[in-house]
């Protein structure tokens, strides 16, 4: 029999989660964001949840192609851009965009001949300070690119620094539309601006925000980039990691759990071991008290996470037993609560999901 723990990945709650995405942003066209093996959940189940979508967006040149040999015959987009010249051939070939954000892509655009022309998204530091040309700089570049024939259409983009807190004290949202606004003014092309906390809060920023392409990632995925929780905005969990308790034990007052005697039991109490550990992609770092459900009643972690296994609190389930159900995020506990827990973000315990985690297909309320 196989190890006792499971990714089922929800591809219904994908789909629904992309038409949150439209509704709060029903005038532009979508960018599903399917970076980093599309947040841990498999770049092709990405595309087959993310179908509707108006085009994939991720940085790894290598899984644009593999995008292609699966199949997606709608835009793609390299959100990083290209990483060398000889790049440049293959996204011409392929029909890959590309977004361009340094001087130094801009000439080797200009020394690259393609056979036929390319997508750009060239991109404005509006305040993020990690890639992109300042807004005194953008003009100057879009018009080197214009003359450039080896691109086709330019569309103009950036990226909010604090989208999950529209007035953040050292960045807002309005500021940063209000230097994108000053360096892309007067310049013909389509705007990409809002990434899943712009498209969260549009109904709230309106007319601020002129989007004809929008970037979510993280709430496609059932998560939030921070402020509300995912059930706020209507998301469901995409990825749901169930485990079973495989081992018991009965310890007394000041008995300690797992590695370096951490957690210590101030009365008598019954521990639970759970088949998953850092190895899985549980964060190693998660505190006691980071929740976790044990046939359905909420308790929590106690001692420190292993390669293998964790060790729970059974004292609110006197009748777990060897076989007892785990479940450590997803569809019954909201993947932010947990990260939240132990000190992370959704994004992160998506992402880390490790390759050993057998992984299988399910709709959401489901066992599978």
């Amino acid at each position: 029999m196989p190890r006792p723990l499971t990714a089922t990945i929800h591809l219904d709650s994908m789909q629904h989660n992309l038409q949150r995405a439209r509704a709060c942003a029903p005038l532009a066209r979508i960018w599903a964001v399917v970076k980093a093996n599309a947040y841990g959940h498999g770049l092709e189940r990405g595309m087959r949840g993310f179908a509707g979508a108006d085009g994939l967006a991720l940085v790894e040149t290598e899984n644009a192609l593999r995008l292609r040999e699966l199949g997606w015959s709608k835009p793609i987009l390299l959100l990083e851009g290209f990483f060398d010249a000889s790049d440049l051939p293959l996204l011409a070939e392929h029909d890959i965009g590309t977004a361009v954000h340094s001087i130094e892509q801009v000439r080797m655009l200009e020394y690259t001949q393609l056979y036929r022309p390319i997508d750009v998204h060239l991109k404005m530091n509006t305040g993020m300070n990690r890639l992109g040309f300042r807004p005194d700089e953008y003009a100057a570049a879009y018009q080197r690119l214009r003359a450039i024939p080896g691109v086709r259409n330019i569309t103009h983009m950036t990226h909010f620094a604090n989208a999950d807190e529209l007035e953040h004290p050292r960045l807002t949202i309005a500021e940063q539309v209000r230097r994108f606004q000053f360096g892309a003014g007067g310049l013909p092309g389509e705007r990409s601006l809002s990434n899943s906390g712009g498209v969260l809060h549009a109904a709230e920023l309106g007319a601020l925000l002129s989007n004809d392409w929008v970037r979510p990632g993280i709430m496609l995925y059932g998560g939030t980039p921070g402020g509300r929780s995912a059930l706020d905005y209507g998301l469901l969990p995409t990825m749901t990691l169930r485990s079973e308790v495989i081992g018991i034990q009965r310890i007394g007052a000041g008995d300690t759990v797992g590695y370096g005697s951490r957690f210590e039991a101030d009365a008598p109490m019954t521990v639970g071991v759970v088949a998953c550990g850092y190895a899985d992609g549980y964060p190693r770092h998660a505190p006691h008290g980071t929740p976790v459900l044990v046939d359905g009643v909420r308790t929590t972690l106690v001692g420190r996470v292993s390669m293998d296994m964790m060790t729970v609190d059974l004292t609110p389930v006197p009748n777990a037993r060897v076989g007892s159900k785990a479940l450590l995020w997803g569809d019954g506990l909201p993947i932010d609560e947990v990260a939240q827990a132990a000190g992370t973000i959704g994004y992160e315990l998506m992402c880390a999901l490790a390759p050993r985690v057998r992984v299988q297909e399910g709709r959401m309320g489901s066992d599978g």
